[in-house]
């Protein structure tokens, strides 16, 4: 993306940064000291020097939320296996579940329907790349079993708490 098209994209999501506007206190501390934390992380120096500032970027945002969920089995079909095991040593990454998803990264246009099945209360899934398959996105949003969403525009990341009211949030990533 060229420098014009992405201060384009800041400028129109920039109301939506660090949590502005979320209500929710267990929301708010997820965008503020997960998705958007801007400390350096541990591993952030020995990852991936070569890659391209998109990539990077939403393979920093899977490092935290492997952090910070700690899970036993990661699913990754997108390809950021190393981001992952780098927040989440004792996880085992893999291409499909044996148990209730964990913590999930996968491409926007995957069977969702298959995918959310498997899916609890403690589940969380990124899916890469949603502006490619923002049709499909939008459906996922409005799937009731989804409960809380976010669009950080180059990614979605969605819960699954069936307590909670159905939010969706639009995050400046």
């Amino acid at each position: 993306m060229n420098r014009l098209h992405l201060a384009y994209i800041w400028l129109k999501r920039c109301c939506h940064s660090r949590g502005f506007g979320i209500q929710s206190p267990t929301d708010y501390s997820f965008v503020r000291y997960v998705i958007n934390e801007h400390w350096p992380y541990y591993a952030y120096d020995q990852l991936a020097i070569e890659d391209n500032w998109l990539r990077q970027k939403v393979g920093r945002l899977c490092l935290r939320l492997a952090n910070h969920r700690q899970p036993s089995e990661i699913v990754d079909l997108v390809g950021f296996a190393d981001y992952l095991q780098a927040g989440c040593r004792k996880a085992h990454i893999v291409a499909v579940p044996h148990s209730a998803i964990q913590l999930a990264v996968v491409p926007a246009d995957t069977d969702y329907q298959t995918l959310f099945s498997q899916c609890d209360e403690q589940s969380i899934v990124l899916f890469d790349n949603i502006r490619a398959h923002y049709a499909q996105w939008n459906t996922i949003i409005h799937d009731p079993r989804a409960s809380v969403t976010f669009d950080l525009y180059y990614c979605g990341i969605v819960l699954f708490d069936p307590k909670r009211t159905k939010q969706h949030y639009i995050i400046n990533f």
